[in-house]
């Protein structure tokens, strides 16, 4: 690969590092061809990206991205594979549902949202993340929850002026 190949390429993952939230490392290695291919296939039907890269190159990009990886570029050792996903428990549940036929991938750390994992440790907890839009769906769930408790109250006393005063000074005494 000559030097212009292999900027080109780091400026790649870069962009990539930095238009992904969510990026998972993990060592394939030892899988055979078909057994590679059904784990992509696994990827795709999960809406996950997974690319093979070399570790110095992974390591530059992210050097010049500008997020801060933490420890994470130290897990770049032997074969790596790069997860990108929208949803940061995705690629987890890919992994441990793949798992199930082989003793890999297994997972080397993992940058969701700007949290660090490292370690295969992580994978079970990693499944159990919620993603931004479940976790504010629970908010507002939580949020709306009082208000609809104000409003049956309101609507109970009748609607007239004198039964929502009647309404109200109940809940307060």
């Amino acid at each position: 690969m000559t030097r212009e190949e292999k900027s080109q390429v780091i400026q790649d993952l870069t962009a990539q590092l930095t238009d992904n939230a969510n990026i998972y490392l993990a060592d394939i290695s030892g899988l055979n061809a078909g057994i590679t291919s059904d784990l992509r296939r696994a990827c795709f039907k999960a809406n996950v990206s997974m690319a093979v890269v070399k570790n110095t190159l992974l390591e530059k990009a992210m050097e010049a991205s500008d997020k801060e990886f933490g420890e994470l570029p130290s897990v770049l050792k032997g074969n790596t594979s790069v997860m990108y996903s929208e949803t940061g428990n995705a690629p987890a549940k890919v992994i441990k549902a793949f798992r199930k036929k082989s003793d890999k991938p297994l997972l080397k750390g993992a940058f969701i949202e700007e949290a660090i994992y490292i370690g295969d440790d992580q994978l079970d907890m990693l499944v159990d993340i919620k993603s931004k839009e479940e976790l504010i769906g629970e908010i507002v769930g939580l949020l709306q929850s009082p208000a609809k408790n104000v409003i049956s109250a309101l609507k109970s006393g009748g609607g007239t002026l004198a039964g929502i005063i009647k309404t109200l000074s109940e809940k307060e005494g």
